[in-house]
């Protein structure tokens, strides 16, 4: 009992600690970004994405290899499962990453973070999820997006491209709906026979999977395509390799932070994890 206790209590300060750490890597991916994009001319968000999840596919593999990880083979009726939010997460990452390469910090892709929690606990009452947040947590973090959002606003935005009026709100769809399909996925895991169940790295997996399938198609029907791209990197640079290494790897340690806990937490949980640097920069800037 003393023990679930001193567990209980370290709860509070493993989330802020994790939280922390997210915040920090997201700040130094986006930092490394905005460095390498511009300098090697390499606004290619398809390839981007999809060499990020070739990356998090390698790493989990290893780590299967090395017996740190158990993951259990593809299965297709898991794939199934998991193909609305592949196809969503996809797009979304595509999207972001465009807004990164074409869109200035003061775009309408600033006006998602926000919203991102209260889309979330949407999508995750129409699904019906057991871990829908009550309405004391929700009215709370309305707020605080609401505020967010305004002080966003008043700021005004500067050089928003016609594109981003259809692009924003659909990466914030995809992505809320998205966190809240996998978590859906995972309580139906956990209705089966142990030896049935899907683990979370084992969805996660079945997930990657997917997206890399559906974004190398994406690619190679994509205008700008493999050839175009391997054709104008800077691949002789070593600078070069590290800015991109980098970039991927930030990539994937986030993206795995947001799975894990939709998976394990809550869609709320991810998207507040997710949004919570730029939830609280506006007030800051304030400050």
């Amino acid at each position: 009992m003393a023990n679930f206790q001193r567990q209980t209590s370290l709860v509070p300060t493993l989330c802020l600690a994790g939280g922390l750490i997210f915040a920090l890597a997201d700040t130094l991916r986006n930092f490394v970004a905005s460095i390498f994009i511009p300098q090697y001319h390499f606004p290619y968000a398809v390839a981007f994405c999809f060499a990020q999840v070739l990356m998090s596919l390698l790493a989990l593999n290893l780590l299967h290899v090395l017996d740190v990880v158990p993951l259990k083979r593809y299965s297709r009726s898991l794939g199934e499962k998991v193909l609305v939010p592949s196809i969503c997460t996809s797009i979304h990452a595509v999207l972001a990453m465009w807004a990164k390469a074409n869109c200035s910090n003061s775009s309408l892709f600033s006006l998602t973070p926000p919203l991102l929690p209260m889309a979330t606990v949407a999508f995750s009452s129409c699904l019906k999820l057991a871990s829908s947040p009550s309405l004391a947590v929700f009215v709370p973090i309305s707020i605080l997006g609401g505020t967010s959002l305004a002080v966003t606003a008043c700021r005004g935005f500067s050089g928003v491209k016609p594109l981003e009026y259809m692009y924003a709100p659909l990466a914030l769809i995809l992505h809320s709906l998205s966190l809240t399909w996998l978590a859906k996925v995972f309580e139906d895991e956990r209705r089966d026979s142990p030896e049935a169940q899907a683990s979370m790295f084992d969805i996660y997996y079945v997930q990657l999977v997917n997206q890399s399938w559906l974004l190398g198609l994406l690619w190679l029907l994509h205008p700008d395509s493999p050839w175009q791209v391997l054709g104008h990197s800077s691949w002789r640079s070593l600078l070069f390799h590290g800015y991109l290494l980098a970039i991927l790897l930030l990539g994937m340690v986030l993206n795995l932070l947001v799975g894990a806990s939709a998976l394990r937490v809550s869609p709320l949980a991810a998207a507040l994890l997710h949004s919570a640097r730029p939830l609280v920069q506006p007030f800051l800037q304030l400050l």
